[in-house]
């Protein structure tokens, strides 16, 4: 912190001090003292400006970050929408696959199905016709 003097003066101080009892020895010291401590513990316009301007370049800075982040996470963001979306096209193909290997294997289980059937019918037909051919011939013996 750059500090400039505090207009101070000690020659007015020291007279009063005098004129009320101190001795001038004292009263200079005291003078001397007071001028450290007003110099040392007051701000100045200078001080402020300068404590102003560096506030100010923190604050361009904070806001220069704060863009920054933005847009990263915007960019996350967008990132992320276009893997979702293709999550989801990659999932609906899945399913599309799997609905057509289901129909398919419903459609040859079908078959199967109608090859077992048509061979029962068959089979209890031809039995149908041996029980009827039995029944009607002459029973030898």
């Amino acid at each position: 912190m750059m500090t400039e003097p505090v207009a101070f003066d000690s020659h007015k101080f020291v007279k009063r001090l005098t004129e009320n009892g101190f001795t001038e020895q004292q009263a200079e010291v005291l003078a001397d003292e007071q001028v450290s401590l007003l110099n040392g513990n007051l701000a100045t316009k200078t001080d402020i400006e300068e404590l102003r301007l560096a506030t100010k370049a923190d604050i361009e800075e904070l806001r220069q970050e704060t863009k920054t982040a933005i847009a990263a996470t915007r960019a996350d963001i967008e990132k992320m929408r276009l893997a979702t979306e293709a999550a989801i096209a990659e999932t609906r193909t899945d399913i599309e696959k799997m609905r057509l290997a289901t129909e398919a294997a419903i459609a040859e289980t079908k078959v199967e199905l109608l090859k077992w059937v048509i061979g029962a019918l068959i089979a209890q037909g031809g039995l149908v016709v041996a029980l009827i051919k039995l029944f009607q011939s002459p029973v030898v013996g």
